[in-house]
């Protein structure tokens, strides 16, 4: 994965070093509930998360320049809903302790410019579950267009079903 650099963020590739900063953020319950997972229970459940994030090779781990840590990630995954090859879903989570600070929307501006930039992508979409009015602030913070709502569209962990409000941005739409 390429590196990529703001202000001040790193996005870079995952290592197993990182698995206690992960373990850090990824065991405080509101973190996970809101992308789906359940709170990590153990640096060993973050080590294997980061084996699979290493394989996938599609999420960069967000480290904080001023700590040296990783505080979230963001990605850009296959988007299942859209069959086109030029088409990608961004993700991202970031720490409880960084909420608020606009990081999240610094990371995900990154790795959207990215998207169009180096990657040549036609459009990127992203999804979020309707009670997180966090991630729909740095959605629209992003430039994304509310396609709509598709209901009981997602089941977190613990089988109960949300339903997802999707956005896109093309790349003629696409301010950096």
């Amino acid at each position: 994965m390429k590196t990529l650099e703001t202000e001040r963020l790193i996005l870079r590739a995952w290592t197993p070093e990182d698995a206690d900063d992960f373990y850090e953020y990824a065991k405080h319950p509101e973190v996970g509930l809101n992308g789906g997972w359940p709170p990590h229970t153990s640096r060993d459940e973050s080590r294997q998360v980061i084996q699979y994030f290493i394989e996938a090779n599609d999420i960069w781990a967000i480290v904080c320049k001023e700590s040296g840590r990783v505080i979230g990630s963001v990605g850009l995954h296959a988007d299942n809903k859209r069959p086109n090859i030029k088409v990608k879903e961004l993700g991202f989570v970031l720490g409880a302790d960084h909420w608020g600070k606009g990081l999240a929307t610094e990371a995900a501006r990154c790795a959207i410019a990215h998207a169009f930039a180096d990657m040549e992508l036609d459009l990127v979409s992203t999804y979020h579950k309707t009670f997180n009015a966090r991630a729909k602030r740095v959605i629209e913070k992003c430039g994304f267009t509310c396609e709509g709502i598709l209901r009981q569209a997602s089941r977190r962990y613990d089988a109960q079903i949300f339903d997802a409000a999707c956005y896109s941005v093309l790349r003629s739409e696409y301010v950096n």
